[in-house]
């Protein structure tokens, strides 16, 4: 039987992933560490009587040192997961993506925990032409957010080679599906787009809408942050493409679930976003080849599947 301890377990992905772990044989123990800043309680409601919850911030050192007790894995979800956000408000997020990491992953030493896996970003590429990202492309980050998960990956790496901590990071790729909370003005745009199909109103999209992104459905991210939990060899220390290996334009999404919905909304067009990427796409060959890595949902399937979602949340 093993302990996990997921920080951020209470947010979209990380609390998906705990569905997942409780799901594996063994009867293993999973706590979550989320201080409700961008995580609901609310969304761990079917499983709250099998998981521990510790309400605690991860840049409280010693909360989180207390939390990761008797842990054999770690999954590090926890952030402030916005590039607008960290450009209008910088230091917040230095604290939690830099300081809060640097917390996790010291408390894991300490604490004789087999393995991190860190949820890095793919904002970490920036805007480099090449397509698709592979992970020895030179990082360059558009935006502070993008710069303090790249400081994550390099933590990891350190802790791995200087303490024999093992850790493995993950670049996410646009996560998108159930419990993505689309009421923050920071919201992913999947989810803004299913608020706006479900109640017949214009979304707005920023830019011409051509921007692509590598779109990955939640559960897939949460079986390779599984994966990667067990991983061996050369995975152990690296860095990974977290995403399905397409690209699609927020035009093609939108109109995607226009048809699956039977509707025709036009949406308003507004300025881009400092910050963001105009092409996002995952070489998920490393992956594949390191960790296991395969991606079950298509992005229909997985656009119907988070629809379905968000109709039963509204009526619940």
């Amino acid at each position: 039987m093993k302990r996990y301890v997921v920080t951020g377990g209470a947010g979209f992905i990380g609390s998906c992933l705990v569905r997942e772990l409780l799901a594996l044989p063994g009867g293993n123990q999973v706590a979550v560490v989320d201080n409700l800043l961008t995580g609901h309680r609310k969304n761990l409601d079917e499983v709250k009587d099998r998981v521990t919850f510790h309400e605690v911030d991860i840049c409280d050192l010693a909360g989180v040192r207390k939390a990761l007790q008797g842990a054999d894995t770690v999954f590090h979800l926890a952030a402030i997961p916005s590039v607008p956000r960290s450009i209008n408000d910088p230091v917040p997020s230095h604290e939690v993506n830099i300081n809060g990491t640097f917390n996790v992953l010291s408390a894991a030493k300490e604490n004789n925990v087999r393995r991190v896996v860190y949820a890095a970003s793919s904002s970490a590429y920036g805007d480099t032409l090449v397509l698709p990202k592979v992970e020895d492309m030179q990082p360059k980050p558009k935006s502070p957010y993008a710069a303090q998960k790249l400081m994550g990956e390099y933590y990891c790496s350190v802790f791995t080679s200087c303490f024999g901590l093992e850790t493995v990071a993950l670049r996410f790729f646009n996560v998108y599906g159930p419990r993505q909370d689309p009421n923050s003005p920071y919201s992913g745009v999947l989810s803004l787009f299913m608020k706006h199909l479900i109640a017949r109103t214009q979304p707005t999209i920023h830019g011409d809408g051509e921007q692509t992104r590598d779109f990955t459905y939640v559960e897939d991210v949460a079986g390779l942050l599984i994966k990667a939990s067990e991983a061996q060899g050369a995975a152990i220390g690296n860095t990974y493409n977290a995403g399905n290996g397409n690209r699609y334009s927020l035009n093609m999404v939108w109109d995607t679930l226009q048809k699956i919905e039977g509707v025709s909304i036009t949406p308003n067009y507004g300025d881009s976003r400092a910050g963001d990427v105009r092409d996002s796409q995952a070489s998920t060959e490393a992956a594949v080849r390191d960790l296991g890595h395969a991606p079950r949902f298509t992005l229909e399937e997985g656009l119907r599947r988070t629809l379905a979602w968000y109709k039963s949340d509204l009526q619940a």
